[in-house]
């Protein structure tokens, strides 16, 4: 199907949609975003259509996080008979579905456990938090500190904007968690300085947290070299690599997992957005080494609850099953070239 089949309509003003009380929904809930002056009715496949009837190509997915596109018959059916079926109970149980995901997950890449939450934020703060035991219990370090690199994006919640390394999000929300220190991104000779500085009088150099790929930084690709010696010097001096997949993984770069494009595997990664699809979900994966947590060092009582694991699992196995990995990839050359050679023409707030 060609870009000219799948041109969008488009807004012709800056108004709301006229079948959709904007005022309304500004009256009650909290301004946190600057929002488009749309509001989408419907979804389906890579088509959406606003509250007037209007279809658009969806080039966001809900921010990298629909998978396979709007209404999918995959996820319409994991939904509906899941939701049918059970759609939460505590953790303090055996949760079937939840143990299917964990071993398709681990099985399709280098990590040996999961843990289910509900979100990216709260994947990389389960990352921060195992990397934090770990340094106490394990490495001997009593302030460890996790080096992140600049222009990166690791959620909003006060551990991770403050592993955020820009000080846009971080401002006025001081003070902030301690423990963090930023380097530049694809510098290994900063990072290496950064090191040697942290450490010259006490080891304090816990963890490394990285993107694979750096999204919210401007879509800047991880270089090859620079991180198999990252991942050469944590193995020298015990350093946990982490990586942060929440953009990048299922599927997002042509690989499963960002990490595959770079040749090495991370100690600890993390998921979410288009790991379900759409349904909210988080997971932190991890190497069986550094697997430190016990009953009661953390938890979520929504995380890895049959629905959405249910979903998540139906997903995954989609995604796979339909080889839309290679597709991604075969078709990636006709969408650029399309999207570049119609840039002028596309107003860029739908593009």
């Amino acid at each position: 199907m060609s870009l000219e089949t799948l041109s969008p309509v488009v807004v012709a003003d800056s108004s709301p949609s006229v079948g959709f009380d904007a005022a309304a929904f500004d009256r009650c809930v909290m301004p946190t975003y600057g929002r488009f002056p749309l509001a989408i009715a419907r979804g389906e496949g890579c088509r959406l259509w606003d509250t007037d009837g209007k279809s658009y190509l969806d080039f966001v997915a809900g921010i990298a996080t629909c998978t396979l596109g709007h209404a999918h018959p995959a996820l319409v059916e994991a939904v509906t008979q899941q939701i049918q079926t059970l759609h939460h109970v505590s953790n303090l149980y055996y949760i079937p579905q939840q143990g299917d995901l964990a071993q398709w997950l681990t099985q399709h890449s280098c990590a040996d456990f999961a843990f289910f939450c509900n979100s990216g934020a709260e994947a990389n703060e389960g990352a921060i938090k195992l990397a934090r035991k770990y340094a106490h219990t394990v490495q001997g370090i009593q302030n460890p500190v996790i080096i992140t690199a600049n222009a990166s994006f690791h959620g909003r919640t006060l551990a991770t904007v403050t592993a955020t390394g820009q000080p846009k999000y971080q401002q006025n929300f001081s003070p902030l968690v301690p423990g963090f220190h930023y380097v530049p991104y694809n510098d290994i000779a900063a990072l290496e300085s950064a090191i040697a500085q942290l450490d010259a009088t006490e080891r304090q150099v816990a963890a490394i947290l990285l993107e694979p790929l750096q999204g919210e930084g401007g879509v800047r690709p991880g270089e090859i070299n620079y991180f198999k010696r990252i991942r050469q010097l944590c193995d020298e001096k015990g350093i946990l690599l982490i990586l942060d997949e929440v953009q990048v993984g299922i599927g997002r770069t042509g690989k499963l997992w960002g990490y595959e494009n770079l040749g090495i595997e991370p100690d600890i990664f993390t998921s979410a957005k288009g790991l379900a699809g759409g349904i909210p979900i988080g997971a932190m994966l991890c190497k069986a080494f550094c697997n430190v947590f016990a009953p009661g060092d953390h938890a979520s009582t929504f995380g890895g609850n049959p629905f959405v694991c249910a979903v998540a699992l139906a997903v995954c196995k989609t995604l796979v099953r339909n080889d839309l990995l290679t597709n991604a990839l075969e078709t990636r050359p006709t969408a650029t070239d399309g999207i570049t050679g119609n840039r002028h023409s596309i107003p860029h707030p739908y593009l």
